[in-house]
């Protein structure tokens, strides 16, 4: 199965609502953190979030600048 994380343009990243129920978030400790049903999941990605690890929109006021293409991993 593939899960598509979408890189939103200058902003969080997207988990498609469809995708959502395949999806397991855990904290750095291992807790596990409840996604909503049947809704989109935007993530933080500028680290001025008040509600991390989701999105509040403050990227939009921090800042931050999300616009550099992403950089392809070397081949292991």
């Amino acid at each position: 199965m593939t899960i598509t994380i979408k890189v939103n343009s200058n902003g969080s990243l997207m988990i498609a609502a469809a995708d959502v129920p395949s999806v397991q978030l855990t904290a750095a400790d291992g807790t596990m953190i409840p996604l909503p049903e049947g809704k989109n999941v935007f993530l933080c990605r500028c680290g001025a979030s008040s509600r991390k690890p989701f999105c509040d929109g403050a990227h939009k006021t921090s800042g931050f600048d999300g616009t550099c293409a992403p950089v392809a991993t070397p081949a292991a």
